[in-house]
């Protein structure tokens, strides 16, 4: 780089400086400084900055973070909204006011785009953050025993590096809507308050057109929880055989009129109603003729489609140990072992906790408190708006399992399966968008992608691959896949045949765990194609993995580190950094439940 003197000579880079040079060029290095902090002049821009972070893994939290920046701004602030882990430790430390919002995913743990910020943040070289002035806000779901475990988690360690709380943590239950506009409208009206913002005087008014505006943030539809679209499910059909230990279907939903314009890799969520069977049951155990007033509802009705009367709730398991000091429940949930209770509750519903307490158990008035709401379930969309913009296709395994004296079935899924009839009005079923921006078709259509889904984890890939055939991509692309037996259990058979014919499946790895004595999984065949998987990555394919968290995505993690760490031969630490690498620059990322 070749310097201008104050008098507009070059300064050779070879010469010593002057004192009036070296004054110069101190000045000149600040006014660098300055500039890259963007301080702008006094009235002319905003007088205060925040910065707004959200760790997301279904997309609500995103949402949430590009409405605070819309707030501030309306305020007079500036900000912008981005992800946890592309912000270091080190940055945050230049900050002056922090707003988090993240979910937490599975058991406690910190959304997919967070796990590397939380790793540098509770690292022991973090620095101090004496400076900051922070709030966060939390989403989860109460039936978890972690419930907001990231937001805590983060509140708690911004703290002990000496940032100071500008609003109390806020932990969101799943209806977020209501509790997060109440701590969005606090937290940014004590901001106003703490840095002198005039309202409305913001970047707007300096002119600058990279400030006139909030960055995109997602359009709330008018289509969500609390009004469902009412779409007509036109297609129901059986994928797995009758033979099959499994029965996984094919769904359509006609999009009609609503305006939902989706992508694939989005979610939809679709909206279930209770067995009428089992309601009836637990009206019969309630000794109830479900006509009773419930804030102006019949009692059957609100059990049909306002109440979780299937997953036991914690409030409700705690209650019953008190009621019943001495029972089975109480003794296992005085062990304190999680999994223990996980595993004694697994294949139990609330009406089989009522009938073990016996003369204990609450009756109706103090139980329905005790019942969670009914929620919407979330699927992964299985098609490309390029190939079918007015439907929405899932892949869903119905759940059934159980006795002939007792049998259990999963509360959306056999709705869908069982009992949405083919009547004009019975076949209409309440559905809203999920959108999952994180999870999407690479831009750039020569990218290599490598998808990694057994069972009904094929659902976001099948939309992966309709949409680069309708873009005409030339990326290649890479499915494994698998399930218990390839007669049975070979979803989209005809589909990925074709598909590879026509050259968009470049290659598809299978894995039938049961059709021969050793079981073979898809991280078995990753494993077994270390050289060739290395290869895709190494020229820049995008890695995508979809399906059950607990064990298949961890163990996939696992094979995948395995075969990073082998190829390479520089140890696992190494493995480890080029798999955050990954994570990080987006070219791996999971949709798992």
């Amino acid at each position: 780089m070749k310097l201008m003197s104050p008098t507009g000579s070059l300064i050779p880079a070879d010469a010593p400086f002057s004192a009036e040079q070296e004054s110069w060029l101190a000045g000149f290095i600040a006014g660098i400084a300055a500039a890259g902090r963007r301080e702008p002049p006094a009235g002319d821009a905003p007088t205060a900055t925040v910065d707004v972070l959200f760790g997301t893994q279904t997309g609500s939290a995103e949402l949430l973070a590009g409405e605070l920046v819309a707030g501030a701004r309306a305020r007079g602030l500036g900000g912008s909204a981005t992800e946890l882990d592309a912000v270091t430790p080190e940055r945050l430390a230049t900050m002056s006011h922090l707003l988090i919002v993240t979910s937490t995913y599975g058991e406690g743990e910190m959304p997919d785009n967070a796990g590397l910020f939380w790793e540098a943040l509770q690292a022991d070289g973090a620095p101090r953050l004496e400076g900051l002035r922070y709030a966060v806000l939390g989403l989860g779901d109460r039936g978890y025993d972690d419930f907001c475990q990231a937001a805590k988690l983060v509140d708690t360690r911004l703290e002990q590096l000496g940032a100071t709380r500008l609003h109390d943590r806020v932990d969101c239950d799943v209806d977020f809507e209501e509790p997060a506009a109440a701590w969005t409208a606090a937290v940014l009206d004590r901001l106003v308050a703490e840095t002198g913002t005039t309202t409305g005087a913001g970047a707007a008014a300096a002119g600058d057109p990279s400030a006139a505006a909030p960055p995109p943030a997602r359009t709330r539809s008018p289509w969500n929880k609390r009004n469902p679209y009412p779409s007509r499910l036109v297609v129901n059909r059986l994928l797995s055989s009758p033979d099959s230990a499994k029965e996984i279907r094919h769904y359509e939903f006609d999009l009609g009129d609503s305006g939902i314009t989706y992508a694939a890799g989005d979610s939809l969520a679709v909206t279930p109603v209770n067995d009428d069977a089992l309601v009836g049951a637990f009206l019969e155990h309630l000794g109830a003729s479900g006509d009773e007033d419930i804030d102006g509802r019949p009692l059957a009705g609100v059990l049909r489609t306002g109440r979780e009367i299937r997953t036991p709730s914690k409030d409700l398991v705690a209650d019953l140990v008190e009621r019943a000091p001495t029972s089975e429940l109480a003794a296992i949930v005085a062990h304190g072992d999680r999994s223990d209770l996980d595993s004694w509750l697994r294949g139990r519903d609330v009406l089989d906790l009522l009938r073990d307490a016996g003369s204990a158990a609450p009756g109706l008035e103090e139980l329905l408190p005790l019942l969670r709401p009914l929620q919407a379930r979330q699927y992964s969309i299985s098609s490309s708006p390029l190939a079918h913009p007015d439907r929405v296709h899932l892949t869903v395994a119905s759940v059934r399992y159980g006795t002939p004296d007792r049998r259990y079935e999963g509360v959306a899924s056999t709705y869908l399966a069982d009992r949405v009839g083919g009547d004009e009005q019975d076949a209409v079923v309440g559905v809203h968008l999920q959108p999952n921006a994180s999870f999407r078709v690479p831009a750039d259509d020569s990218t290599p992608m490598i998808m990694i889904g057994p069972g009904t984890g094929i659902a976001p890939f099948r939309g992966f691959l309709h949409e680069r055939a309708a873009r005409g991509a030339c990326g290649r692309n890479w499915l494994f896949f698998g399930d218990q037996h390839r007669r049975t259990d070979f979803v989209y058979e005809d589909e990925l045949t074709e598909l590879g014919e026509c050259g968009v499946l470049t290659r598809l790895d299978l894995a039938f765990s049961r059709d021969q004595a050793e079981k073979v999984y898809v991280q078995t065949r990753m494993r077994e194609r270390s050289r060739e998987l290395y290869g895709w990555l190494e020229d820049g394919a995008h890695v995508y993995v979809c399906g059950d968290a607990s064990r298949m995505a961890k163990d996939v993690e696992s094979a995948l580190l395995g075969v990073i760490a082998g190829q390479r031969g520089r140890g696992d630490d190494d493995a480890a950094q080029y798999l955050a690498d990954l994570r990080r620059a987006k070219r791996y990322v999971r949709d798992v439940y």
